[in-house]
This record gives structure tokens, C-alpha cells and sequence, in this order.
């Protein structure tokens, strides 16, 4: 994500069971073992609230089971302001035996809810929806949980996210902790799964969703729009786009299928900006290695969000990026490629925890900042640095060292991307680039998504591997520019000093 005002399916059975080993791909350990153990409720105990642990978001995702799939049906009427009717369909496994299934869900009316085909009891309680089924379920069990709801896209008083109303329909917004404003699901990054989307919409809107399309079916006054993932995707990365689009193709580096999605009426203007993402991508390729997914491209609303948002497969932007003629050409490609380096950094490889955001705001700003120094920004990548460096202690005061942001306000979805997890962020790799050698520096980075793509991974991960590609032991390094309230010396520049904040004068 980046902040205005810018600053430079797996198969089932229907009414079968299946097992499967105790292999674990989504929910870290390390969360659930204080969460599981209120997981596991008496029949007769009142609905709670639960979460996997996270500091910064204590009640996101469930623990108990690991989804592998997610099927989302929509139904939008042609009005933006109307709850859109859903199917959400969840396949995945037990962790642990069940008597209930806690879904984050908080923005829409729950009318039934079967598990493995049987209709299950459900309430609310906090933000979760409350599932129980006619029969416990046996840890290491196939399950599958189907919910008929409305998808409200009228934010609710004081909660912001979710869907994102445009000029012409809707597209998604869902940061950190706002996709189950929109459909049931585990809404937290550690527990990543596939997608299929299918959104039936009015002839003469068009849908679009992450992933590939795999169906077209117009019948009658509607068209129904089919997308699946080819990579597992975290919830907070999910995209749909309904309005009067176009949508525009072009090729990539290797025959990378590009589509972008834009106002129809506006795709003349936008085109000088869109036509510059294959070569964007080819640059990040020749810095980090492969792109990691089936497909790229910018989706554009006309809207103001306040945010450009890297959505998986389908970056959004505010259309005013790249029509306001105050943003300088190098500055609106260089957040066109600070969105496309969260496909590798926070989309292929995903944060463990909220916590471990510096990973996926720092690396972005500093490909951003890269890109710009070699497109003849006015300002080099050192340059800036040693600006962020002046303000750092301010920036961790203020939100946090980059390693332990503060908690965000009462919804407030946006409230952890502060100024600490981008350049504050940024300036952490530089200084670890200063300290190992940009060889090193570079072999980490290619290392680092490689061995996590597709998964999840944190901040100790990070140290660990840090550590082995250059052959040294960097705990300490890391614990001063991770968690020290001020800002550690900056290795080969002695000279560098915070700047003091300025003394507002009497009246």
C-alpha cells in the first residue's frame, strides 16, 4: 500500500469426509498455541469473539483449521449503494477438534449456513460469525462451510473498508483488517488459500477479479464473470472490479499475460501510463528474480480512496495519480512500481503477522526509491535515505520502531501504514546494504522469495536468513534497527544525525 497525501480448489465430496497428514500451510504456530486453547468451547457457552494472536489486530482470523479455498458469488444489482447478494463457500481442514467455527465477518446479514451440506446454527458475536455444526468435527477433518449473506458496500458508521464505492460501481479495499467487511472468511495474512471468484452483474458492466478469467456466461439482462488464482492469496489481497470497464491487454516479459482495467471512457488518456508496465516489471525481474504470478496489471478507479493498494495480481489506483499534472512522470511510475514490488514483497511472500509490515512496505518503498534514482529522479536512493535517516527517531516516536509499530486506532483500516514502516523501513535495508555488502545485500533479497514464495514468513525469519547468506551473526544489528526507540548509527556514514523536530514559535 502506499499512503496520499504521497510523499516523495482443492476436490470435495459432497456428505464425505476427508482426512489429511498434520502438514500445516497456513496458521503460524507460534499464534495459535495461545488461541487454540479457547478454541475448543462447551456446546452451551455463550458465542465469542477469537483471533490467532495478533498484536496489532487481536481478534483477526480463527484458529482450528486452515482453509485451502474460498468460492465467492456475487450478485450486484447496478447500484452501488444496494447490499450485493453472496455465496461465500470455504473449503479447508481442522487443526484441532471443533465444536464450533469462528468466521471474521462483520458487514452483511447472514440468512443460512450448511457445513458439509447439513445446516448449521450460527450468531454473531464481536466481528466473528459463530458457526455450529450438527456434529463436532474431528481434528484433521476435510470441511466444508457455505454462507448465504448480503455484502453491504455502504461503509458503517465509523468502520471504514472493504468495498470501495467508484464513479461506476465497486472495487475492494481491504488492508489490513477489512475483507471480512465484504465476505466471511479467516481474515488474517497467515492463513493464505485459493480464490475463485464469480460476480453476476447487469449487461454492459464489466467484472473483473484476481487471477485468470475462466468463464464468460451471459444469460437474459446479466452476465455472470468467473476468476481463479493460480497462487494462494492472503484475504487482505482480494480484488473485485465491477463497472462500465474496459479492459486492455498486452504482453509482458516471458508472454505475461498484462490486463488492465480502467473507466472506458478514459482509456485514451491512461494509455501513456499503462503501457509502461511491462518494462516495469522486467526491471523489478532483473533485480529480484521472477515475476511470481499468472498475470499483472493496474486496475483504475475513479475514486479517492486516499491509497494506492497492491492487490494481488491487480494493483489499484486512484485515477488521479495519473491525471493530477502536479505529480511529476518519474513520481507517478515510480508508485506504479512501488504497487507491482508488493507482488513479490507481501503478495508472494506475506507477513506472518502484522507486525512483520515493515517487510512488505519497506522493500516497496525501496524499489520505489531505486527505480526512481535510475529514472533521473532530482534526489538519489542515498539522498533520500539520509533524509529518512534525520527523521527516524520522530517517525518511531510517532508510530513505533519499524520492528513494532503501534496498534492502529478503532477502525481505522489504514492506521498502521505509517511513515515508520515505509522510508522508516527502507532505511533499515539500507543500512543492513551498508553493513553486508550489496552483493550479499542482493543474494538475501532473490534468497529471501525464493524460499518463501507463496507461503508466509516474518521478521525472525528475515534475521535468520540474513544471518546465513552473509555469514554472520546480525541479532544484534537487527534488534537496534528493529526495536530501539532511536534510531542506531548508520554504518559508513558517521556524519548522519536525527534531526531535531522544529520548536513552534510563541504567539
Amino acid at each position: 500500500m502506499l499512503l496520499s497525501p504521497r510523499a516523495q480448489a482443492r476436490p470435495y465430496r459432497s456428505g464425505t469426509r476427508r482426512t489429511r497428514s498434520t502438514r500445516s500451510r497456513g496458521l503460524a504456530s507460534a499464534l495459535l498455541a495461545s488461541a487454540v486453547s479457547v478454541c475448543l468451547v462447551a456446546a452451551g457457552a455463550p458465542p465469542t469473539p477469537l483471533g490467532v494472536g495478533d498484536r496489532l489486530f487481536p481478534h483477526l482470523g480463527n484458529p482450528g483449521y486452515d482453509v485451502a479455498s474460498y468460492d465467492l458469488a456475487l450478485t450486484y444489482s447496478g447500484s452501488n449503494t444496494e447490499p450485493l447478494q453472496a455465496v461465500t463457500t470455504i473449503d479447508g481442514w481442522t487443526t484441532d477438534t471443533l465444536e464450533r467455527i469462528n468466521l471474521d465477518f462483520a458487514h452483511g446479514d447472514v440468512q443460512s449456513v450448511q457445513v458439509d451440506g447439513e445446516t448449521a446454527d450460527f450468531a454473531t458475536a464481536g466481528e466473528d460469525l459463530v458457526i455450529t455444526p450438527a456434529d463436532p468435527l474431528p481434528r484433521g477433518d476435510w470441511m466444508r462451510v457455505t454462507v448465504r449473506h448480503t455484502s453491504d458496500p455502504v461503509s458503517a458508521k465509523g468502520r471504514d473498508g472493504g468495498w470501495v464505492r467508484t464513479a461506476d460501481g465497486l472495487a475492494m479495499a481491504n488492508q489490513a483488517d477489512a475483507a471480512h467487511l465484504v465476505f466471511p472468511c479467516n481474515d488474517h495474512p497467515s492463513d493464505k488459500a485459493m480464490f475463485t471468484v464469480r460476480v453476476t452483474a447487469p449487461n454492459g458492466y464489466t467484472a473483473v477479479a484476481n487471477g485468470l478469467p475462466t468463464d464468460v456466461d451471459r444469460a437474459g439482462r446479466a452476465t455472470t464473470w468467473t476468476y481463479r488464482t493460480l497462487h494462494p492469496m492472503a484475504t487482505e489481497l482480494a480484488q473485485v472490479s465491477i463497472g462500465r470497464s474496459a479492459v486492455l491487454h498486452r504482453e509482458g516479459p516471458h508472454g505475461l499475460p498484462v490486463r488492465d482495467v480502467v473507466p472506458a471512457k478514459d482509456r485514451e488518456a491512461l494509455e501513456p501510463w499503462l503501457k509502461k508496465t511491462p518494462d516495469q516489471i522486467a526491471w523489478m525481474e532483473s533485480k529480484v528474480g521472477p515475476y511470481p504470478f499468472e498475470t499483472y496489471g493496474v486496475l483504475v478507479a475513479d475514486t479517492v480512496t486516499g491509497f494506492e493498494l497492491e492487490t494481488q495480481t491487480l494493483s489499484l489506483f486512484e485515477k488521479g495519480l495519473f491525471t493530477e499534472p502536479a505529480y511529476p512522470k518519474w513520481y507517478v511510475e515510480s508508485i506504479m512500481v512501488h504497487e507491482l514490488a508488493h507482488q513479490w514483497f507481501g503478495n508472494s511472500v506475506s507477513p506472518r503477522t502484522w507486525s512483520d509490515l515493515w517487510l512488505n512496505e519497506g522493500h516497496a518503498t525501496w524499489y520505489e526509491a531505486l527505480y526512481a534514482q535510475e529514472k533521473k529522479d532530482d534526489r538519489t536512493l542515498e539522498a533520500r535515505m539520509k533524509a529518512a535517516y534525520g527523521a527516524s527517531d520522530r517517525w518511531r516516536t510517532a508510530g513505533g520502531p519499524p520492528g513494532a509499530p503501534k496498534p492502529p486506532a478503532p477502525g481505522q483500516k489504514i492506521g498502521i501504514f505509517r511513515a515508520n514502516v515505509y522510508d522508516g523501513a527502507a532505511l533499515v535495508l539500507f543500512a543492513l546494504r551498508e553493513e553486508i555488502g550489496v552483493e550479499a545485500f542482493d543474494r538475501l533479497e532473490r534468497t529471501w522469495l525464493t524460499d518463501h514464495r507463496d507461503g508466509t514468513a516474518g521478521t525472525a525469519d528475515f534475521v535468520r536468513l540474513a544471518g546465513q547468506v552473509s555469514g554472520r551473526d546480525l541479532g544484534s544489528f537487527f534488534q537496534h534497527w528493529l526495536y530501539d526507540e532511536k534510531t542506531p548509527p548508520m554504518p559508513g556514514h558517521p556524519e548522519w544525525k536525527p534531526v531535531a523536530p522544529a520548536v513552534k514559535a510563541p504567539e
